[in-house]
Parts: C-alpha cells; structure tokens; sequence
C-alpha cells in the first residue's frame, strides 16, 4: 500500500497552501493485456500475411505444435487470466482466412491464435490525469474513514489512452490517505451491443452531415429505444434498388460505425476494480480514451456514477459519456449538440432546475456551461471563464466534475501560461444559476514543482477530478505526464480566497 507522508517543499508561495502527500503512482509497463494481433496490418500501407502464417503453422507436425505451445503457455499463462480462452478467441477471429477445416485440434487452434495475439503495456508511458469519487462499498471502515475509487489515464504503446482504476482510503478529517496495491493479471471485459435512442442516433447521423433519405425507411418503424437485432433486421429489409447510389452504401456504413460506437462492456464479477481496464472498442476512441472525469451524479436519492471523457481517433476529438452503477457493467454513448466539442466536459453532480448540467470548453480556450434534458444532447454553451492571469493566457479549462459546498459550485481549473506550464486555479459558481461566478483565484493553487516538472510531458501538472471530505479537499493530481500523486486542501482557506 502507498500511505502519506507530507513533503519537505510546502506550503507553495500561493496564497492557499496546499499538502502535498508522499503518493506515488507510477506506470508499470509489466501490466498487460492480450489483443488481437494480424501480421502486416500493424503497419497502415501494410497488406496482410495472417493466411501465410497459418499455412506454416498448419504444416508443423503434431509434436512441433504440442511443444511449442506447452512453451508459449509457460512464459505467458500466469500474465493474464484467461489466455486459453483468448487464444481461442482470437483464432476464431482469424478462422474467415482459413477454408474450413474440421481436423484441427484445440491445440493446434490456439497455436495459430497465439501467432493472431500480443500483449499491450498499458502503462508503458503515462499513468495520469487522475479523477476521484466515493467507492459504492463504504462498508467495513473506521469511523470518518472513506473509501474511494481513483481513475487514472493510462497511456500505453502508440500513445494510445485507457482507463484505470485504484481503491484507496482517506482517513478522518482527511488527514491520511492509503492507495491499495494494484492487482493482476488485468481484465479488459467483454463488449456487447447496447441499446440505442433512437433521437440520439438520429442526431449523431446528422452532425456527420449525412443525407436523409434513407431514415425513413430505416427508422420510422423503429422504437424510440431498439437493440442492435432489430437495427441489423431493419437494415436488411432495404430494398437492393436502394443501395445501388455509392451515397447510400455510405450512409449505411455512417449508421454501422453510430452504432459500433455506442455500446456496452462488462467485467467478471469476481476481478478486483485494480485488475479492469478501460479499453478502446468503438472507432470514435481507436486511438484513445483519454482523460476520463468521474462523477458520483445523484437523481432522485440513487447513485449512477458518469464519466465524460474525450474519445480520439487518430485525426478527431470528442466528448463522450461512460455510465455505470457498479463499476462492473460500462455504457458508452456518443454526444451532441453545440456544446458536445473538443476536450474536457465535466458533469455536475445533480440536476440544477430538473436539467442535467455540464462544464464544457467547446472551443478550446474558454470555459462554459452547458445544459441538457438527457445527458446526451447538449445546448448551446454559456461562457462563463476567459483567459485573464498570466499563468492561464493560452487557454483554461477544468479539472473534472464541480463540487457542491455551501457558499456555491467550486470548480478546480488549469490554466497554460508561459513555456506551455500547467498550473491548477480554482473559481466559485453560483449554487442556482452556474453561469455567474461568483468568484475566481488570481494566483495559481498548485504549480509543478521542481520534482514535478520534468516527464513525458515537461511543466504539467493535471487533475480530473477531486473529492470533498470532512471539509477537506482530496485532489489527486498528475505531473509531468507521467505519474500521479495527491495533495489535500483546506476547504475553509480556499472558499475564504475565492470570495475574497
């Protein structure tokens, strides 16, 4: 377990001090998952070799097979929990390459499934850009005690984002926290087709600027919400006079990639939070999920837990939703609507006048506040922030989800000034109307230190989220894009200096 000692460097010359812990969370690059893996195609101009590489395997005697996968076994097995199973799978995936055949045994199946497998490091660079909330099991804790769950952004080969989770625990009045050792082997679950809205999925069509023509005769009879069957059943039906325009097989192919990027996942029961990681599986995110901001939302006196993060697919960046109630079972929906753009939407925790409410910086610099009736189509934004203060003159946006006190909505931010340094700033919303700000820092809350400059990233220190306890600011913060720590803040002295 990794447990607090204050360091020798603070306070910080800012005006509200800040304690910084002995926390180190550092990416290990020997946590691994499998996943697919196709000679050639690695390369993007590359053509694919998988059926040559079959071939050979299928020319290997039964006892080269045996042994060669008896050593395979040996050196990978105890690295992950169910590698039969994904060698198999993983062949399986592969079998279209190969005429059908009925004499191959199971082994010599999951030999080519190995040749059709490599292990990610997802944690080879980076294990960043930290959010915290409070963990669904409060039970079997000391007095004043909270067990939380830390996500974090880990960045792997390719620079290629996924999402983590730690557990930990803060000790009364917030003085101490303990972060759990992580365990292994990691689980990266099982996706599923989910269940769509069907206004939602209309909008999402739109905003690609496809044309119409089609949505009658694909949607119309189709109920407000439908499953992945009935979208396939009514894609089917068309008549194949329909399809013969290269304008409709597009727009067939925009509903299919819509569809493949919303979906759900799910994790086995018995796998420890530590040991599941947050993959990317639709094509919006196939080169990331990046920078995910927890929040623990309250309706109606039950508890969903919602992510916004940004999803990046080599060229694009946008926001999308992950939901959850047990951190077992994953939705992911895209987003629209004029807000839904760019980097860094964070929710707030509740309604505010029966809507959902949402941070946003649609345009890169600013930031805003968004609304919506769903948590899916998000309105036009309301600025609420512009870059002022030296240290946040690039641009500004915020560090995860607003915390409710008394005095109104505190909202951690970051700010780029000189030399591309990050630094964290905070700023006071009003409780019934979030657009007015009530008050903001002038001088930055936490900046990297000497310690904290240097990494992946140099001059950057981040957070996607922080969490209130006894009066006592919990904030968990990456440096240098590489590794993360946390630090605590009195909540009375920050208020006090942002109404000042």
């Amino acid at each position: 377990m990794a447990s607090t000692q204050f360091s020798p460097d603070e306070p910080e010359s800012m005006n509200v001090p800040v304690r910084r812990t002995a926390i180190r969370l550092e990416p290990d690059p020997g946590r691994v998952v499998n996943q697919i893996f196709v000679a050639g195609e690695e390369l993007s101009t590359g053509a694919s070799r998988a059926s040559l590489v079959m071939q050979r395997v299928l020319a290997m005697t039964d006892k080269q097979v045996d042994a060669l996968l008896d050593d395979t076994l040996q050196r990978f097995e105890h690295r992950h929990g169910q590698l039969a199973d994904d060698l198999l799978a993983h062949f399986e995936a592969m079998g279209g390459r190969l005429r059908p055949r009925d004499d191959l045994s199971v082994a010599r199946c999951m030999l080519i499934g190995a040749y059709a497998t490599n292990e990610f490091s997802v944690e080879a660079a980076a294990l960043c850009n930290p959010s915290i909330v409070a963990h669904p099991d409060q039970t079997g804790l000391q007095p004043g005690e909270l067990r939380f769950v830390l996500s974090l952004r880990a960045i792997g080969e390719g620079h290629i984002s996924s999402i983590e989770f730690r557990t930990g625990v803060v000790g009364a009045s917030g003085n101490t926290v303990v972060v759990d050792d992580p365990a292994t082997p990691l689980t990266s679950g099982r996706q599923s087709p989910a269940r769509y809205d069907r206004a939602n999925f209309l909008a999402l069509l739109d905003r690609h600027g496809q044309g119409d023509e089609l949505v009658g005769l694909v949607f119309d009879h189709l109920p407000a919400t439908f499953s992945h069957l009935e979208l396939e059943t009514s894609l089917a039906e068309l008549h194949t006079q329909v399809l013969t325009r290269y304008e409709d097989r597009v727009y067939i192919e925009q509903i299919r990639t819509v569809a493949r990027s919303n979906y759900r996942f799910t994790f086995p029961e018995k796998s420890s939070l530590s040991q599941r990681v947050i993959r990317p599986h639709g094509p919006t995110e196939v080169n990331g999920m990046e920078d995910a901001r927890f929040v623990r939302f309250i309706d109606e006196g039950s508890a969903t837990y919602y992510a916004t993060y940004t999803a990046f697919d080599g060229a694009h960046v946008s926001p999308q939703l992950l939901q959850t109630d047990d951190f077992t079972t994953f939705h992911v929906v895209q987003l629209t609507g004029p807000a839904a753009k760019n980097k860094g939407m964070a929710l707030f925790p509740r309604r505010i006048g029966g809507r959902f409410v949402a941070l946003s910086r649609w345009d890169r610099e600013r930031n805003a506040v968004a609304f919506s009736s769903d948590a899916h189509h998000w309105g036009q934004p309301v600025e609420i922030q512009s870059p002022e203060q030296p240290w946040e003159l690039i641009q500004i946006g915020n560090c995860g989800s607003p915390i409710e006190t008394d005095e109104g909505w505190l909202v951690i931010t970051h700010g780029v000034g000189p030399m591309r340094t990050y630094s964290l700033g905070a700023i006071l919303l009003d409780l019934d109307d979030p657009t007015k700000v009530l008050g903001k820092l002038r001088r930055p809350l936490l900046s990297p230190n000497e310690y904290e400059r240097e990494g992946y990233v140099p001059n950057v220190v981040y957070s996607c989220g922080a969490l209130l306890h006894d009066q006592t600011l919990v904030l968990p913060y990456a440096y240098g894009d590489r590794s993360s720590t946390i630090a605590f803040i009195d909540l009375a002295e920050l208020l006090d200096e942002l109404c000042a």
